[in-house]
């Protein structure tokens, strides 16, 4: 099965397998990181998990909405592009994607750097790093990137280094529904995908904004789970972009994609 088949074994495959995962997570799993909830910057990666990455992805810049930052992903030029799935040894590489909702808010930070510059931002379910990775390169005083797999996080460290960046903080625990401290902004991409996990990260974020006045902007291309979820009535759209061709074609028919601020009402539903 080629890699166009297991990616779409992926996007159908949130609902019912990653959705789960962040609505009952508490940690990451697998290799050395199985008791380890948080990646500070200078602490060194896996030797073995590092040459696994560096020689099964693409070094690229192209194909998406941000060619000022260079990621490690899979193209058709990489192996697993053409191998079976199962023959992935980790948990499947949402991270070795860019999605399109993520590409809006990457693209949007590096174009109005003053949405971060001098600011805290936390990254939710962050993926390749991407929105992070913009949020430092715009000025951001402190980033933290959260996802609950633990190759992301090694993946984002590779990514860090291809930017010239000193690698920010990350945490790989399932912080939804948890205290997840004092942030002047949140930005998260791609993450309803999910009614249930869609309801948890409703209520979070409006808790998050009443205790700490924070500020949260949401990336989607578009996605049903999104746009008839009752979050979308509490939403400005903040700007549209359109998708590159290479991203539509890896997104079945998907052309744009909306950064979104959340603007709930006083009292949380």
């Amino acid at each position: 099965m080629a890699f166009r088949g297991w990616k779409r074994l992926l996007l159908l495959g949130r609902q019912n397998a990653l959705g789960k995962v962040w609505r009952s997570r508490r940690g990451g799993p697998s290799l050395r990181w199985k008791r380890c909830c948080h990646w500070s910057a200078g602490k060194s990666l896996d030797p073995e998990v590092r040459a696994f990455l560096e020689e099964n992805t693409e070094v690229t810049n192209s194909g998406h909405l941000t060619p000022e930052i260079r990621l490690r992903l899979l193209t058709p030029r990489c192996r697993f592009w053409r191998e079976k799935p199962d023959l992935w040894p980790y948990g499947d590489p949402f991270w070795a994607i860019y999605w399109p909702g993520g590409q809006a808010l990457s693209r949007y930070i590096l174009d109005n750097p003053h949405v971060v510059k001098g600011r805290s931002v936390l990254d939710l379910g962050s993926g390749c790093g991407a929105t992070a990775i913009a949020a430092m390169m715009s000025g951001a005083s402190q980033v933290l990137a959260n996802d609950i797999d633990p190759i992301a996080g090694m993946a984002m460290i590779l990514n860090c280094e291809l930017n010239h960046l000193n690698p920010f903080p990350i945490t790989i625990k399932n912080i939804i529904n948890s205290d997840a401290g004092n942030w002047d902004l949140i930005v998260l991409g791609d993450m309803f995908y999910d009614e249930q996990l869609a309801d948890g990260l409703h209520h979070w974020l409006q808790k998050c904004i009443r205790i700490h006045q924070t500020e949260v902007l949401i990336g989607d291309p578009g996605r049903h789970q999104f746009l008839s979820h009752s979050i979308h009535s509490q939403l400005h759209k903040v700007i549209e972009y359109s998708l590159p061709e290479c991203t539509r074609q890896e997104n079945y028919g998907l052309t744009s994609s909306i950064v979104w601020s959340y603007q709930p009402s006083n009292s949380l539903e």
